[in-house]
C-alpha cells in the first residue's frame, strides 16, 4: 500500500487573523440599537442572500450565504441591513496598516481575514503567540473591534485553529502539537470540502483525519480525485504553502441575481448589455494583465448553474453572444426549461511564468 513520503520542512510561525462578524460589528458598533439583536447584512428582496449575520442571529441556525427568505423563517425578528462597502472597505485599510507594524509578509483572503508570517519579527520577543495577542488588542483599542486568531507552523492549521476560540479569543497550535490537533478534526473542517464532497468521504468511511492517515492516497483519489494528495498531507499536518505576498489576478467577473426568472435568450443579452460596460469599467482600473479567454455564467432557478468559455484576447460583445447561445441551451432539462436566476460575465488572465524550486533546508522547531 503505497503512501505519501512526508518530509520535514522549513516551520514557520503564521498567524491567521480573522474579524469575528465583521460587516455585522461594523454595524453594530456603529449603531446601538443594532447590538442586543438578531442582526444580518445583505439584501432582504426575495432573491437576495445574506453577507454575514452576528452571533445571536447564528443562534437560529443562520448562516452566510444563505437566502434572506430562509433566514427570515428561522428568525422572524431578524433584522436585515443593507452593506456599507466603503465603511468596510476603510475599516479593513486601517486592520491592514496595523499588520504592517509586525510584519510585511501579509496575505488578504478578504477585507476580514489575513495571513501574517511573522517568523523573523523581532516585536514581543518574537512570540507568535504575543504578537497576535498584540493585533487583536490594537484593533479592539483603535477600532471597537474584536477578532479571533490562529497561530500554528502552517497556513491549514492556523486557518482551522482561528475559529477554535470564536469569538475573540485565539488557539496556538505549537510544532509539537500539530498531530494531535489534527487527529480528531472533523473532514468537513478542512477547506475545500463541502458537504456532498463530506458525504462521500462518510459513506467511504473516512470521517476525520485519523481515519484519512490510517488509510492512501490511492484509496482517496476515486472519492476526490486530485485533491487527494492534499487531503492526506493536511491529515498530517502539512501545507507547504508560503504565503501569496503579491497575488496575481487570475480572473474578472461581474454577474447579477435577478428579482424574476428569465427564459429566453434575447431577455439574457439585455442583461448582457447591461453587465458589459461595468465588466470594461473594472477591466480599466486593472493594469498590466492579459487576457486570454472570456466566458458567460447562468445560474438557473433549481439552484444548478453552467459555464461556457472560449479563448479570447479582449471582451467582445459577439463572443458573449455566441457563448450564450451555447449556456442557453442548457437551460432544458428533461424536456423543460429551467428559469433563469443569474447571469454572469467573466474573464480570464494569462498567469505570469514564474521559477520554483524546493528549499530542503530543515531548521529547528521554533517557539509559537
Amino acid at each position: 500500500m503505497k503512501k505519501l513520503a512526508l518530509k520535514k520542512m522549513v516551520v514557520k510561525k503564521i498567524i491567521h487573523v480573522d474579524m469575528d462578524c465583521f460587516y455585522a460589528a461594523v454595524e453594530m458598533r456603529d449603531f446601538p440599537e443594532y447590538r442586543n439583536i438578531p442582526l444580518a447584512v445583505g439584501g432582504d428582496g426575495p432573491r437576495s442572500v445574506l453577507s454575514t449575520c452576528n452571533y445571536i442571529a447564528r443562534r437560529f441556525g443562520i448562516r452566510s450565504a444563505m437566502s434572506a427568505i430562509k433566514a427570515k423563517q428561522l428568525c422572524p425578528e431578524l433584522t436585515i441591513v443593507h452593506g456599507r462597502m466603503a465603511v468596510y472597505k476603510e475599516v479593513s485599510t486601517h486592520i491592514r496598516e496595523i499588520f504592517s507594524r509586525y510584519t510585511n509578509l501579509i496575505e488578504p483572503l478578504s477585507l476580514d481575514e489575513a495571513y501574517l508570517d511573522v517568523s523573523e519579527a523581532t516585536q514581543c520577543q518574537g512570540s507568535a503567540t504575543l504578537i497576535a495577542k498584540k493585533i487583536r488588542a490594537d484593533i479592539f483599542n483603535e477600532l471597537n473591534l474584536t477578532a479571533s486568531a490562529g497561530i500554528a507552523p502552517n497556513k491549514f492549521i492556523a486557518k482551522i485553529a482561528s475559529d477554535e476560540n470564536k469569538p475573540n479569543g485565539q488557539c496556538v497550535v505549537p510544532p509539537d502539537k500539530v498531530a494531535g490537533f489534527v487527529e480528531q478534526l472533523s473532514l468537513k473542517k478542512i477547506p475545500g470540502i463541502g458537504p456532498k464532497t463530506f458525504q462521500k468521504l462518510q459513506q467511504a468511511g473516512f470521517s476525520t483525519c485519523h481515519d484519512v492517515r490510517a488509510s492512501s492516497i490511492a484509496k482517496l483519489t476515486p472519492i476526490v480525485g486530485k485533491f487527494a494528495t492534499s487531503l492526506y498531507q493536511k491529515a498530517h499536518g502539512i501545507d507547504n504553502r508560503e504565503l501569496e505576498v503579491s497575488r496575481q489576478r487570475k480572473s474578472l467577473a461581474i454577474e447579477t441575481t435577478l428579482a424574476a426568472d428569465i427564459y429566453s435568450e434575447q431577455e439574457c443579452f439585455a442583461v448582457i448589455e447591461q453587465l458589459l460596460p461595468k465588466l470594461l469599467l473594472r477591466l480599466h482600473k486593472i493594469k498590466g494583465l492579459t487576457i486570454v479567454r472570456q466566458g458567460i455564467k447562468l445560474k438557473f432557478n433549481d439552484f444548478n448553474q453552467t459555464t461556457v468559455e472560449q479563448q479570447s484576447l479582449a471582451p467582445d460583445q459577439q463572443t458573449y453572444m455566441a457563448l450564450l447561445a451555447k449556456a442557453h441551451t442548457r437551460a432544458y432539462k428533461n424536456g423543460k426549461q429551467r428559469g433563469i436566476r443569474l447571469v454572469g460575465l467573466t474573464l480570464g488572465f494569462a498567469e505570469p511564468s514564474v521559477d520554483l524550486h524546493v528549499n530542503g533546508q530543515q531548521m529547528m522547531l521554533p517557539s509559537l
